[in-house]
């Protein structure tokens, strides 16, 4: 769609005004002949409003005549109106072509560099690999092979799965998968306990390899060892140190607390709005400032102007910020209603705590209304493999 609009700023069009009786057979009659016309808009019964191009506007002439509608030219835009405007003007001419020029040169230029979907490798690092292959900010961006910049990535990170590299505009984008890796595993030579991750009651023992040290209705802390990778020999005092193997099962809860307010503050826009605006290059910006703002209580918006209409990432921008005035307001809020949706943005989170492989036995929900606040708590209990492996200092 960029593209489209860069081709018809730099051709040339015009929108026009079309009046009669007969516009849906006006409209038919130049979808037939193929004249492009778009941005079509109703004004009222009579009118239709549209953009064209130099040729489709002459095209239609005859078109317009045949279904006795009238046409009439509202704005002509695009480059070889503004250049014809510049015909007896050459310093502004050559000021407007330099500008256009210096907007090409750093449009072509890479000027940010984005990393998206990295956690066990830090941005530093890939930014110093690629900074090696002189791939950097500044870099001109048809200079980049993405083809290798993703061959290099996967060779240099074993823990990247995919890599996708995309130049949108002025920004160089590195899309990031990373496996997931599986636990720690320890040799089956190394000798090992198995200890508890965390708090429970043991439900289950099953010892494969090892003594087990814990029976059933024994209350665990987190370190605790469960199965033991020490067997003492029973024809002598020695000790036989093993590799344990087994699955130690125990009753352990997972617990969530969510505070909402009875009486809540809200902000409420009022209709008045201040504007600044902003020319900004990088993360440095020049505001021009008409006053200050006029109200005590705002909420601020920013819009960026795009340049000329046109679809181009450059490295400065011009931004709106609009500053909304607000009134605060108290409003009461329904105590039952509190109730259930701290209910269900407590379960939510539990889900997202909650291992794949575990058997949920009991959920209780409180609720405590205490100093204009409602606070409940969720108190999943479960059955899960709480045993890890340690080695044997």
């Amino acid at each position: 769609m960029g593209t489209i609009k860069a081709w018809n700023f730099l051709k040339g069009y015009v929108i026009i005004k079309i009046e009669g009786l007969t516009l849906e057979r006006f409209l038919n009659l130049a979808a037939t002949n193929d004249i492009y016309l778009w941005d079509i808009n109703r004004v009222d019964y009579t009118i239709l409003e549209m953009k064209a191009t130099i040729e489709g506007f002459r095209a239609l002439k005859e078109i317009v005549n045949k279904v006795g509608c009238r046409v009439e030219i509202v704005e002509k835009r695009g480059l070889p109106f503004i250049l014809y405007k510049l015909r007896y003007r050459k310093t502004l001419g050559i000021g407007f072509i330099l500008f256009f020029a210096i907007i090409a040169l750093l449009s072509s230029i890479i000027w940010d560099i984005e990393i998206i979907g990295n956690e066990k490798v830090k941005d530093e690092e890939i930014l110093h690999l690629l900074k090696e292959e002189k791939i950097k900010e500044g870099i001109i961006k048809y200079r980049i092979d993405k083809d290798y910049v993703e061959n290099l990535l996967l060779n240099e990170f074993d823990v990247f799965s995919f890599i996708s590299v995309e130049i949108k505009g002025t920004k160089l984008i590195i899309e990031i998968k990373e496996r997931d890796l599986p636990p720690e595993m320890i040799d089956e030579d190394i000798p090992t306990n198995i200890v508890a991750a965390k708090k429970g009651i043991i439900e289950k023992v099953i010892a494969r390899n090892g003594k087990p040290k814990v029976r059933k209705g024994d209350v665990v802390e987190k370190g605790d060892v469960l199965i033991s990778g020490i067997i003492s020999d029973e024809f002598s005092e020695n000790q036989i140190l093993v590799h344990a193997e087994g699955e130690v099962f125990a009753r352990t809860l997972y617990s969530y607390k969510v505070e909402e307010p009875i009486i809540k503050t809200i902000k409420e826009e009022t209709g008045r709005v201040f504007e600044r605006k902003e020319f900004k290059i990088g993360e440095r910006g020049i505001q021009f400032i008409k006053g200050d703002i006029p109200f005590e209580d705002y909420v601020e918006e920013t819009e960026e102007i795009k340049i000329l209409n046109l679809d181009i990432n450059l490295p400065f921008k011009i931004l709106v910020h609009k500053y909304k005035e607000v009134e605060t307001m108290e409003i009461k809020q329904d105590i039952e209603l509190i109730k259930s949706s701290n209910h269900i943005k407590a379960v939510e989170e539990l889900n997202k705590q909650l291992p794949l492989e575990v058997e949920i036995i009991s959920k209780d929900v409180k609720h405590y209304v205490r100093d204009n606040v409602v606070t409940t708590y969720v108190i999943i209990e479960v059955i899960e493999d709480i045993g890890v492996k340690r080695p044997i200092n």
